[in-house]
């Protein structure tokens, strides 16, 4: 239980209102912000306010899955409001407060390192990626279906990364009859792909390969899938980039040639919010938990 903890939830999609769901099943007093749009659905709720008396009792801040832009600024699909955060505000938290965001970019490090907080990049941890993958597994398994007139079954994938999700991918599209060919940097990786019963071809020495698939599905976040790699792709490939904005795809050249390229960051929650939501959760009351049997000690 989190009773007597105060949180803020500032801004984000689908998946935080699984979230907040959650934190008032554990008894936490919750504030929120960008959520205006919801007509009230959240009665018990308190509004943000962002110059009020209870910043100064935040236990913890929830921010997107997405983070902040360069600004510092939140997307909030429930309000047409800008929220950013800013140092001198995090400031006036108590010296505890723990800030909670999907990824992290250098602005919000800087942000959160000059207040002197703790920052928890959720998607860092093992437990979340994996969790989270299997949302986007079916995520993608649904786009491939939906915008392709031919099945998964005896197609030709292949998926660049080995990751976590990329990991994930492999195994459902291999089950699902595919013919799976997966993109690595290391021996390890080739070692596990072929271990995995799967075909690899070195990230290193991609442009050196014949790219006939059906499907590519990227998941590094760099930009990998160029337009020497597009131009051999058959016309009717499809690209779908999971990795988070702006994805590894050179979507210019992929309309160019008429090839679709689709960027998902975001997937699970899009495709199932209360799922995703509920692993985030989760792990945030499990960390909540920790903070305050630390202040017991």
């Amino acid at each position: 239980m989190l009773t007597g903890f105060h949180v803020a939830v500032i801004g984000g999609d689908a998946r935080q209102i699984e979230i907040i769901r959650r934190l008032h099943e554990w008894d936490a007093q919750v504030y929120l912000a960008g959520f205006d749009q919801l007509n009230g659905s959240f009665t018990e709720c308190i509004d943000l306010d962002f110059d009020g008396f209870h910043v100064n009792s935040l236990d913890a801040i929830i921010l997107p899955i997405s983070g902040t832009d360069e600004n510092g600024c939140v997307d909030g699909i429930f309000t047409n409001r800008t929220l950013c955060l800013q140092t001198e505000w995090l400031k006036k938290t108590p010296s505890h407060c723990q800030i909670y965001s999907g990824i992290a970019n250098e602005t919000l490090k800087k942000i959160v390192h000059d207040a002197d907080r703790r920052l928890i990049p959720l998607m860092n941890r093992d437990d979340v990626a994996i969790y989270n993958s299997i949302p986007t597994v079916e995520g993608t398994i649904m786009m491939a279906i939906q915008h392709t007139d031919f099945t998964i079954h005896g197609s030709k994938v292949v998926i660049f990364g080995l990751g976590r999700v990329g990991m994930s991918l492999a195994r459902a599209f291999d089950q699902l009859g595919a013919k799976v060919t997966v993109g690595v940097r290391s021996h390890s990786g080739a070692a596990r792909v072929h271990e995995m019963g799967l075909d690899f071809i070195d990230m290193g020495k991609i442009s050196s390969y014949d790219m006939n698939y059906d499907y590519l599905i990227n998941t590094v976040p760099s930009p990998v899938v160029n337009a020497s790699i597009i131009k051999k792709l058959p016309s009717h490939a499809l690209i779908l980039d999971l990795a988070s904005k702006p994805g590894g795809s050179d979507f210019r050249y992929a309309e160019k040639r008429g090839i679709k390229a689709i960027l998902l960051p975001g997937l699970p929650g899009l495709v199932a919010p209360k799922t995703a939501g509920r692993i985030v959760a989760n792990v945030i009351c499990k960390e909540l938990q920790e903070l305050d049997r630390k202040a017991e000690e």
